[in-house]
């Protein structure tokens, strides 16, 4: 479980019951006592204590921080500072774990990932192997029991943006493009200085290419701010188990320019990319961007 080639963990939660696990912690997960009792039965080694619930009225309700507390050994203390310093987080960052409980914190990659210093690490430290063995399963089977009955699915949907993010999109891919326009024409009426150390194609490339690169930065952010955290794709990336911020900007704005070799993509027909565009087209489309 632990490499001595770097003294980490080399096994970690991943996928399906990362991205549960996280949901499961959240602040707003709750149990009734129906579903408290169903999921106790996939806790090993449970004593037959059911703990005190966190809300008594109307009726009880117990967190999923609470339940995932169970399956970590006695004696475990994990603290990690949360970006605002504060004893009582209020975007619940950070991690407290004491005596086995935890506290405080959303449960995530840096926790029960491969991660050095994380919980895995700690209790094969503080436990041992057999310890540690009896905490993946019982994380897996508590968490992929109750993903298995909440449900977690992705659609098209997640991978839309609002009205207002679509139009600064298509607006600023626009703009993008018809800088590139404009550099074509200077290209040729003979207009564009060569840069430092590069010809006067290679500076009309280096000119275009960071123009394209810009844009797509730019609507990516504006893709990635609009999303709500209850977005399924935007949960996987922020709990680690698949994916990143850079493909969800793909999927909402822009794919961007396709790059061989640091350059836009050559020439491979006879003076054109594909046989779908006219001979000598340097347009953002027919050199690659997407």
């Amino acid at each position: 479980i632990i490499s001595p080639q770097a003294n980490k963990p080399v096994m970690g939660i991943v996928q399906d019951t990362l991205c549960g696990i996280r949901k499961f912690t959240l602040r707003d997960t709750f149990l009734d006592w129906s579903a408290v009792q169903n999921i106790l039965m996939w806790v090993p080694d449970w004593d037959g204590n059911v703990p005190i619930p966190a809300i008594l009225a109307p009726k009880p309700l117990w967190t999923g921080k609470q339940i995932l507390s169970m399956t970590i050994p006695v004696g475990i203390n994990i603290v990690r500072a949360p970006e605002v310093s504060s004893p009582n987080p209020v975007e619940d960052d950070g991690m407290l774990i004491e005596n086995g409980e935890i506290i405080y914190g959303i449960v995530d990659k840096k926790t029960v990932g491969a991660a050095q210093g994380g919980l895995v690490h700690v209790v094969f430290r503080e436990k041992g192997p057999e310890a540690c063995r009896g905490l993946f399963s019982g994380l897996q089977m508590v968490v992929n029991y109750w993903l298995f009955h909440n449900g977690f699915s992705i659609g098209i949907g997640d991978t839309i943006a609002d009205e207002k993010t679509m139009d600064h999109i298509t607006n600023r891919i626009a703009m993008a493009k018809a800088k590139v326009y404009k550099y074509i024409e200077q290209g040729q009426r003979d207009e564009i200085k060569a840069k430092p150390g590069m010809t006067i194609r290679e500076s009309f490339e280096s000119e275009v290419n960071a123009e394209l690169n810009i844009c797509r930065d730019d609507t990516g952010r504006h893709a990635e701010k609009s999303l709500k955290n209850d977005n399924n794709v935007k949960q996987m990336v922020v709990a680690g188990s698949k994916g990143s911020f850079i493909n969800i900007s793909q999927m909402s704005a822009c794919v961007g320019q396709q790059s061989v070799e640091g350059k836009r993509i050559p020439f491979g027909f006879k003076h054109r990319t594909l046989p779908h565009f006219a001979k000598d087209d340097y347009s953002p489309e027919a050199r690659g961007f997407v």
